[in-house]
């Protein structure tokens, strides 16, 4: 019987781990856009590209959330925001997982 509750443990520390580094590479995606937005990065290079579209698929619709006059400081507050939503989400999701087992 105690390998059962050892083992599902074990899981859920992997699907916690695994759900801690799917948030971290998210967060990292839309800090990425920020600093090649705020660095004018050439919009037509395939990373600043990259990093751009999926970003804005994780954005949470946050895209347009303010809108100041200047497009910098836009991005910055609407994908910063959309960071940090999804850091506090993954950091309680990871704690959830993490009491279940």
């Amino acid at each position: 019987m105690s390998t059962v509750g050892t083992t599902a443990r074990r899981g859920a520390g992997f699907l916690a781990s695994l759900l801690r580094i799917v948030g971290m590479v998210i967060v990292a995606i839309l800090v990425i856009h920020i600093v090649f937005t705020l660095l004018d990065a050439n919009p037509a290079n395939f990373v600043t590209q990259f990093v751009a579209e999926w970003s804005a698929m994780f954005n949470l619709g946050l895209g347009n959330l303010f809108t100041p006059d200047q497009p910098k400081m836009a991005v910055t507050l609407n994908y910063g925001v959309a960071a940090i939503v999804w850091l506090l989400v993954t950091t309680l999701v990871v704690r959830l997982v993490r009491r279940i087992a």
